[in-house]
């Protein structure tokens, strides 16, 4: 339910201020954004899934906003997009979004609006946080669980593009937040999100492994302990890891530019002290199925092919620019395929709000029980991913890159 009056029937479980903030990412390096509650990131979320929550949005910025709640299965009027028919927080007014919190997992919120190279607006800006969603049976434990939030700042357009002079980890560069504290055999969850707009990013712990453990907020089938891992915008991984190699280590980017840049965090032992080590960890080539099985997907009630090209400064889907694409109509509880093909040369982060799919064939290879609501398309290369209709209701379907969505990657899925 979506009420105009935010206040009414009942107090909130959650209050979110969006207003203009000057950020301190380090010493001498600050930035003015719009954020929430005056912080970057957001508030953390956390709730049960199953529980009813009203959140009460007010926006003391001049420009309509709102709130997309990334992964949630929830009803278009409150989902948090423009197209899908849910009302913006008007300028200098307030909204509640009142919904039930499903499924389980990693999941976030963060702006929905068009930026149109403004890069204080909608996801350039620091209008993002983690939304945890704890199962009704229990999660696999741990000693530690740790937000990583990944992001940059002061865009600009380079091309196609965009390009940013600095970077952070939790709204802070590397050295100047407070380190993560551990101690020797802890076991520590790292929730990684890239609330980038547009950036994919590689990232390693020196002296450790990072054991995939979800993908998306979603558990993996086979759990698998890697040296780095590589995500795009919109993406999470859940990477649990082994505290056993005492010392002050730099979690960051393995792109240098990055993470000198600030795109870094340092994790350190209890009784250690001294500069943080940073050791390259080799780039191994990323791929989704190794967390998933080999087996070949059943037949699906029907198929969605979707070329991805550009056209001049548009990015078509087969041939078509939003708002004049061709909607994608499914029947309720209907099993379907979408088929990327990927005629550019450059990946694209594509997501399918209020559902999650599972993916079928990346690149050639077959896979199964990966399931997510993210996926990079690597450049001129296919992946397929197979959905089940099972939340009726106008769902968009978009790139996450901010840029790619605002020139026409876009389109609507509709329900019979």
């Amino acid at each position: 339910m979506f009420t105009e009056t935010p206040f009414a029937d009942r107090p909130a479980d959650v209050t979110l201020r969006i207003g203009e903030i000057t950020l301190d990412l380090g010493p001498k390096k600050s930035v003015r954004t719009i954020a929430y509650n005056g912080q970057v990131p957001g508030p953390l979320i956390r709730v049960r899934e199953g529980q009813t929550i009203a959140v009460d949005v007010s926006n003391s910025t001049g420009e309509e906003e709102i709130v997309h709640w990334h992964g949630l299965h929830i009803p278009s009027e409150v989902d948090g997009s423009h197209e899908e028919g849910t009302p913006p927080v008007p300028a200098g007014g307030s909204r509640r979004y009142s919904f039930t919190a499903a499924p389980s997992g990693t999941r976030w919120y963060h702006s929905h609006v068009m930026a149109m190279h403004n890069f204080r607006r909608a996801t350039y800006s620091g209008q993002f946080g983690i939304f945890v969603i704890e199962a009704r049976s229990g999660e696999a434990g741990c000693d530690l669980d740790v937000p990583v939030l990944l992001h940059e700042w002061e865009g600009r357009m380079a091309g196609d593009d965009v390009e940013y002079k600095l970077f952070s980890i939790n709204g802070k560069m590397l050295g100047a937040g407070e380190p993560v504290r551990v101690r020797p055999g802890q076991r520590v969850l790292f929730r990684i999100v890239n609330s980038s707009a547009s950036m994919m990013h590689r990232l390693a712990l020196t002296g450790h492994l990072l054991e995939v453990v979800a993908l998306d907020g979603n558990a993996v089938p086979n759990p698998r302990k890697v040296r780095s891992v590589e995500m795009g915008p919109g993406e999470r991984i859940d990477a649990m890891v082994e505290m056993n190699n005492p010392g002050v280590w730099v979690l960051g980017e393995l792109d240098d530019r990055q993470r000198d840049g600030g795109m870094g965090m340092v994790v350190e032992y209890a009784d250690k002290k001294g500069p943080p080590r940073w050791v390259r960890a080799p780039e191994i080539p990323w791929d989704y199925t190794i967390f998933g099985g080999g087996e070949t997907a059943g037949e699906p009630d029907g198929r969605f092919p979707i070329e991805i090209k550009p056209k001049g400064d548009r990015w078509t889907l087969n041939g078509k620019s939003f708002p004049h694409t061709d909607p994608l109509v499914v029947r309720a509880n209907g099993r379907y395929r979408m088929i990327f093909d990927n005629q550019s040369a450059m990946a694209h982060p594509v997501h399918l709000h209020r559902h999650t799919f599972e993916i079928s064939r990346f690149a050639g290879k077959a896979s199964s029980g990966v399931r997510k609501d993210v996926v990079m398309v690597p450049a001129w290369r296919q992946v397929q991913v197979d959905f089940t209709a099972n939340n009726p209701g106008a769902t968009l379907f978009h790139c996450h890159h901010q840029h790619h969505m605002e020139m026409g990657f876009m389109t609507m899925m509709q329900y019979l």
